[in-house]
């Protein structure tokens, strides 16, 4: 019995012998329990590490100083050096001009002073009503004064007559007839009626100035529209004359005598070509042109004769202001 234990004992010691060899051969070097610091030692150097993957440097992409008022700054290198200038950031430049970290108040400023800026004032209609002035008083004031802006801009300029700006020409003295029935009481000499020169000054009243207006806006230029450029011109052949109708002897006065009247020949256009009632009356393509003014006249004018009339008006219009009981009469 003995015996036994002891070959069991010698085989157990055996094999913890084998094993803590075992054990020893997969041990660590150092030990897994930390360590003390040592007191003496206050900062661990470390080594620096060496990398031989390259690394590129762009200074560029570092920040740089804000812009100050008269301070620009500099990168020399990878140093950002501050320089006294006198240029500004400009006002449409991105980003914020000013930094936004508030700056010390100045010693010895009380308050800001703020010069006040008078305000352009616009009237409306909440406008606060003036001391002593009712609403319905302001509204007859604001009336007048646009009353009155308007008439000052209705006043014609230096060189019109009729009171409209668009007749160019001058007023004349009174015309006395030398023949009963003749003579016009306030004539007028005009050269020009919206932009289309007479080729001879016409004295007649301004009823006729006015309705030679008409003519040329209503009937004459959309007849001719860009036709050689547009109207140039008006070719006229008589105006004011004291006579009797077509010069008989025992007629009635004519209406020329009258200053009623005024006769035209032609057209002329921009481009130096004209159109002309003797031959383009029957002649194409100004017949239809002529004819086409002709209708127009009938309406502005109360008499309208032209060469189908009679002989005496083969080559010119004759207009006149005359009233008739049945309308105008154009032949």
């Amino acid at each position: 019995m003995m015996l036994r234990l002891t070959r069991i004992s010698k085989t157990a010691l055996l094999f913890m012998v084998l094993s803590m060899q075992a054990g020893l051969a997969n041990a660590p070097e150092r030990s897994l329990i930390p360590l003390l610091r040592p007191a003496a030692i206050t900062q661990v150097s470390y080594v620096p590490r060496h990398v031989s993957v390259p690394v590129f440097y762009n200074p560029t992409i570092r920040p740089v100083l804000r812009p100050q008022p008269g301070v620009s700054p500099t990168v020399i290198g990878s140093t950002v050096v501050a320089t006294p200038t006198s240029i500004l950031v400009p006002a449409t430049a991105p980003g914020i001009q000013r930094s936004l970290i508030p700056t010390l108040r100045p010693q010895g400023l009380a308050q800001n002073q703020v010069v006040p800026v008078a305000p352009t004032r616009v009237a409306t209609q909440a406008d606060p009503i003036p001391a002593g002035e009712t609403r319905a008083e302001r509204r007859r004031r604001e009336r007048r004064e646009r009353r009155t802006e308007r008439q000052r801009g209705n006043q014609p300029r230096n060189g019109s007559v009729c009171g409209d700006r668009s007749i160019r020409g001058e007023r004349v003295s009174a015309i006395s007839g030398t023949m009963p029935g003749c003579g016009v009481s306030n004539p007028v000499r005009i050269t020009e009626v919206d932009g289309v020169t007479l080729t001879s000054a016409a004295t007649v009243n301004c009823d006729t100035a006015r309705a030679l207006k008409t003519w040329i806006n209503e009937g004459v230029r959309p007849a001719v529209g860009r036709l050689g450029g547009g109207v140039e011109s008006i070719r006229v052949i008589a105006s004011y004359s004291c006579r009797t109708r077509n010069n008989r002897a025992g007629a009635r006065v004519s209406e020329h005598g009258k200053g009623n009247a005024i006769d035209i020949a032609a057209i002329n256009l921009k481009n130096g070509a004209d159109i002309t009632v003797l031959t383009g009356w029957r002649s194409s393509p100004q017949r239809e042109l002529l004819r086409r003014m002709h209708r127009s006249a009938c309406g502005p004018f109360g008499t309208v004769l032209g060469p189908e009339a009679d002989r005496q008006h083969q080559d010119h219009f004759h207009f006149d202001v005359a009233q008739h009981g049945n309308g105008s009469y154009c032949r």
